[in-house]
């Protein structure tokens, strides 16, 4: 199968004519058709599927050489877009896409995956390592989708298969009952059932989806932010999914609710966008790309009607799912999206402020940066415990905290910190009983097998005239005409043979990014016993556009050889570092 390149579009400057969101000719249906004659080549007449470059996270998969997959996601998301176009010409794709994938659900009631399906056609679900049961979730809410706006036009025999598949779906996620705090699957799983009762006649349907819905949003409210708190792709599928949820229901109740945790995700976007880089400021506690990527561009765009502006109408990439969504950013928080602003924003997300078990995000933001982080966090990859946004002549760049074994995100690696507008004291120390790349699907029992292991301060995004200096404190960074200031205050990880004790920051530039690392050890592939070192813990500072505090912060060894952190001249702890690796609290 020979795969077509589709060309990427330039993003335009943010920022233009005044006029430009008045735009009239926002046409979403000649946007979804264009969008389905882009995706034609990929589609496999054979299979009756859409084929995609083979791409994975890492995990539930096990698939790791493949040329092209074909998503049962992806693919029912494509006939909906086919028949959402209305054209009589992709009448029957979408009906024999939808039949395909309808057969590859789960239907034996004696399985653990009943109800769901696997996430590509070339690895069946008893060879995923686990199974994603997110899948009756995702497939379910297209089918229901499917249903609700094109049952009429379905042939009979496929439309009573596509309502039992829903079904079956249902069940699944019924009988899974995630909790309010997986937002985007609580979400979805309250769509699905909810509107497949409406559609199905299925009362019991109906009211788990009404009480899910409920027990979020309470749960939400309650917290005031989601449990993936302030995670662009977690948020983007809040909305798009609430607001698919808003549209589809003819139950008010469910609209009211929905309205209400449509708001507050738009309250969130528009508080942490930074219009200067037109980025998604941090922290961020789930995140996939560190710069807002062409979908979030295009999503942002449509639904501020142009208020920011990335492409020409003509050009934007849009998706085929965003048709008939109804997603719109509230009126009241759209002056955000283009008034810099001088702001620090304090927010509880998880735990008691009351106990000291609160863990808090803090954001500073001023017109030319935007400085980010948790009061504690793991280095998962896809966690921004640590991220700045800097404005370099008009262009973003940012700096982002990683922790690295052989090259790849170390879960086990733990950040805390204090800040106080762009200062950020910070500190690492290691567990023994978490992941190596993922929190909990691969634990370490706090060993590994490494021939690297290092702290990155990566520095990405548009680095024209960007540098940085390795000094004996630390680091100086100088991007635009804002200046860093990287310091470290301890640093230990002894009682490993291969150990390095040279605390210099090293400096290295590839093609895409700007590095500043300290080597933790480097050298022949050896076993790291986590569990049997003396000490393993470092103390930083991060000054953004601040001048750092030349007494350093307060050291203090305690009785149970803990190392207490706190800022000059504050009796008050910032936080607490394990100096030997343990279990989690």
């Amino acid at each position: 199968m020979k795969k077509t390149a589709e060309g990427s579009k330039a993003p335009e400057t943010p920022g233009r004519e005044e006029t430009a969101y008045r735009h009239e000719g926002i046409d979403h249906r000649r946007m979804l058709i264009r969008k389905m004659q882009m995706l034609e080549p990929r589609y496999d007449p054979e299979l009756h599927l859409l084929w995609s470059p083979f791409s994975s996270p890492g995990y539930h998969t096990t698939l790791r050489e493949a040329e092209v997959i074909h998503s049962t996601r992806d693919s029912l998301s494509y006939a909906l877009g086919l028949l959402d176009t209305e054209l009589p010409a992709y009448e029957q794709r979408a009906f024999d896409i939808i039949a395909q994938v309808v057969s590859l659900q789960d239907t034996d009631r004696s399985h653990d995956t009943f109800g769901i399906w696997s996430w590509f056609y070339e690895e069946p679900l008893a060879q995923m390592a686990p199974p994603d049961w997110n899948w009756a979730d995702f497939c379910g809410s297209r089918l229901v989708q499917a249903l609700s706006r094109h049952g009429r036009r379905l042939p009979e025999s496929l439309r009573m298969a596509v309502a039992q598949s829903i079904e079956y779906a249902c069940e699944a996620i019924i009988k899974r009952n995630v909790g309010p705090d997986y937002t985007n699957i609580a979400i979805l799983g309250a769509f699905v059932t909810r509107i497949a009762g409406e559609q199905l006649g299925r009362r019991d349907y109906a009211e788990y989806g009404l009480k899910r819905l409920q027990k979020l949003y309470d749960y939400t409210m309650e917290r005031g932010a989601f449990q993936e708190y302030n995670s662009p792709v977690y948020t983007y599928i809040a909305i798009l999914e609430l607001s698919k949820l808003h549209a589809e229901t003819i139950d008010d109740q469910v609209r009211m609710l929905s309205r209400g945790l449509i708001d507050l995700s738009w309250r969130t976007v528009a508080g942490y966008y930074h219009p200067a880089t037109a980025q998604w400021s941090g922290p961020h506690s789930r995140c996939y790309q560190t710069l807002i990527n062409d979908q979030s561009k295009a999503f942002l765009q449509l639904a501020t009607k142009g208020r920011v502006m990335f492409f020409d109408w003509e050009e934007l990439p849009y998706e085929e799912e965003w048709y008939k969504s109804g997603f719109e950013c509230t009126a009241a928080f759209l002056e955000a999206f283009s008034v810099p602003r001088t702001q620090e924003i304090r927010q509880l997300y998880e735990g008691n402020a009351e106990d000291g078990s609160g863990r808090w995000a803090v954001t500073y933001m001023t017109p030319q940066v935007s400085v980010g982080s948790f009061t504690a966090s793991d280095l998962w990859n896809q966690r921004r415990p640590l991220l700045a946004y800097v404005d370099n002549n008009g262009l973003p760049a940012y700096i982002q905290l990683r922790c690295l074994h052989d090259g790849y995100d170390y879960c086990s690696a733990r950040f805390k910190s204090k800040q106080d507008q762009g200062q950020v004291l910070f500190g690492i120390d290691f567990i023994t009983d978490g992941g190596d790349t993922h929190p909990n699907l691969d634990p370490t029992g706090g060993v590994i097998e490494a021939d690297d292991l290092r702290l990155r301060l990566e520095i990405g995004g548009h680095l024209d005239g960007v540098s940085a200096v390795s000094t004996r404190e630390g680091a100086i960074l100088r991007i635009g005409e804002t200046e860093c200031m990287l310091t470290t205050w301890f640093a230990a990880f002894t009682g490993h043979s291969g150990a390095q004790r040279d605390w210099t920051w090293e400096i290295q530039k590839t093609a895409d990014l700007l590095l500043v690392e300290l080597i933790l050890y480097s050298g022949p592939r050896r076993t790291i016993d986590f569990k049997a070192l003396q000490q393993a813990a470092m103390v930083f500072s991060l000054d953004i556009q601040q001048v750092p505090d030349e007494s350093g912060p307060e050291l203090e060894l305690t009785d149970d050889g803990n190392l207490w952190v706190s800022c000059s001249g504050e009796e008050t702890e910032a936080f607490t570092l394990h100096l030997r690796p343990g279990p989690a609290e």
